[in-house]
């Protein structure tokens, strides 16, 4: 009787432990990543976008804009990072009046998502897909703080320096951005990353072509995966790299160099 009773006693005391470890439980919160959308052809207008893994094969891409005009915004997830542009791979819910849109995506995982080499971008209007109101680079193709500074000096009377910053992004990739002072409003300057040193005999051959410096803003924005010869290149090899930059007077006068400065290990 003793022992029956002592069964009965441990299976209601086991009944109340697993009915207050039940209570307790608390469920997994859903992982969440947020980037920035910054920025480009209207003024003021900037932004988030938000991934939310809802179950194991859905993700919730949730965006979020301020100082956005009145009006629906078409919103799309590109491939490449957006200095390069890309495709579209997945088309969102247009953003509303609200400056807000959400849509639940299922071709990718939320884990596959947050290492995509892709970026967001939020278009003014569908009958203008050329003006781009916020854009932003996600997963592989974040910006990390890792980045090395390197100066670009004036040649002969031009008056037009600068430096070029190489950073190093989440898959490794190099977004290289040279500014240049003094450069002049409405031109183009070519730019090119070549081998060697700038006190090369004869100049090295070019391992990179860069895209044009605007000379409007004198800016120049380039993302580096791999060289014109086709080798894969990362932001850790270019650290070591035996080379330099030249900043060209003109598209049609590439033997006129009016700029340049070593990089790597030069």
């Amino acid at each position: 009787m003793k022992t029956r009773k002592a069964i009965i006693l441990l299976t209601m005391l086991t009944s109340v432990i697993l009915l207050i470890a039940g209570g307790c439980k608390k469920d997994t919160p859903a992982r969440s990543t947020t980037y920035k959308l910054m920025v480009k052809d209207i003024l003021g207008v900037t932004g988030t976008v938000t991934f939310t893994e809802t179950t194991g094969t859905t993700t919730t891409i949730a965006i979020a804009l301020s100082n956005a005009p009145s009006g629906i915004h078409p919103a799309n997830l590109c491939s490449n990072s957006a200095v390069e542009e890309g495709t579209v791979v997945e088309s969102l819910n247009p953003v509303d009046a609200t400056g807000k849109s959400s849509t639940v995506v299922t071709t990718m995982t939320y884990t596959e998502l947050i290492a995509y080499n892709g970026f967001i971008k939020v278009l003014n209007s569908s009958t203008e897909p050329d003006v781009i109101l916020a854009q932003g680079d996600i997963g592989g193709n974040v910006i990390t703080t890792t980045n090395k500074t390197y100066t670009l000096n004036n040649i002969g009377v031009f008056g037009v320096s600068g430096t070029a910053l190489f950073e190093k992004r989440v898959n490794g990739n190099t977004l290289v951005t040279i500014t240049l002072m003094g450069t002049i409003a409405g031109e183009v300057y070519p730019a090119t990353i070549n081998l060697g040193s700038i006190a090369s005999v004869g100049g090295g051959p070019v391992v990179k072509l860069l895209n044009n410096v605007d000379g409007t803003t004198g800016k120049s924005y380039t993302n580096i995966r791999k060289l014109e010869s086709g080798f894969d290149i990362t932001y850790d090899n270019w650290l070591v790299y035996d080379g330099y930059i030249n900043i060209y007077q003109t598209p049609i006068n590439l033997d006129n160099i009016i700029c340049h400065g070593n990089i790597g290990s030069n």
